[in-house]
């Protein structure tokens, strides 16, 4: 160990035991950008090695949200927007992405499909459906991975199911709207009976959104780092949490 990662370790160490307990978030969203400019400031060709470096990555993440006694984690790895790339740039990142998953099942995590699978090639859908089957049932850290992601397609695809839902039991439209309120759109979402995200993370240095949980980010807490993906630390981690850990949450203002 070099001299800089031991110092690294022991600021880890002091950042972790400053962390208490009471005020660490239950579930935590990640954007995980940059893995492209990653991969061109290494100097390699293609996109794929970035992709994979990212990969790569969230399996420390998700040891390190373990440990942080975390309850969930949602990873954005794929917009809607992100589908109309060019075939030689989607189609390395699908292939990663499927890798990833079906590791993560392998690994004994309970994984979630989080987007509108529709939208995506039969076979991502395929590995995406049989790991969320596969994992049902796993004790543990929730894993969503936000694949074929869009928050505003994520609205409408809940109100349409709510309206679907209503409308089989014989209700009008009068009747539905009656009884419509934000409950009952919640019950809808993709992340249905999941805690909403208490911290939200995007790296890259690109402050903002994107759409990103959109409904249920209504509450989060926000923390930009300036990092690309494949180059977060654990130590970018803690920052995070120690952040978090410092703001008075204020609900409705």
């Amino acid at each position: 160990m070099g001299l800089r990662d031991l110092v690294y370790r022991l600021y880890e160490r002091r950042i972790e035991a400053s962390l208490s307990p009471e005020t660490r978030p239950r579930h935590i969203g990640v954007i995980v950008d940059g893995n492209r400019r990653w991969a061109r400031a290494m100097g390699m060709k293609g996109v794929r090695g970035g992709y994979q470096k990212g990969a790569d990555k969230i399996s420390e993440l998700l040891q390190w949200s373990d440990e942080a006694g975390v309850e969930v984690v949602t990873l954005w790895l794929l917009s809607t927007d992100n589908l109309a790339r060019p075939k030689e740039e989607l189609d390395p990142l699908l292939r990663v992405i499927e890798d990833l998953v079906t590791n993560l099942a392998k690994q004994g995590r309970h994984v979630k499909p989080v987007g509108a699978l529709d939208l995506l090639p039969d076979h991502t859908a395929r590995v995406l459906k049989d790991a969320k089957e596969g994992t049902a049932h796993q004790p543990g850290m929730i894993v969503n991975v936000a694949v074929g992601y869009g928050g505003r397609r994520e609205i409408a695809d809940a109100v349409r199911s709510l309206l679907q839902e209503h409308a089989s039991k014989g209700a009008s439209i009068e009747e539905i709207v009656e009884v419509l309120d934000v409950e009952h759109i919640a019950e809808h979402l993709y992340t249905r009976g999941q805690p909403d995200p208490d911290l939200v993370i995007r790296t890259s240095g690109e402050q903002r959104l994107s759409g990103f949980l959109l409904w249920q980010s209504a509450h989060s807490e926000f923390y930009f780092c300036e990092a690309f993906w494949p180059d977060f630390r654990k130590v970018d981690f803690l920052r995070a949490l120690r952040s978090y850990a410092a703001r008075h949450r204020r609900y409705g203002s």
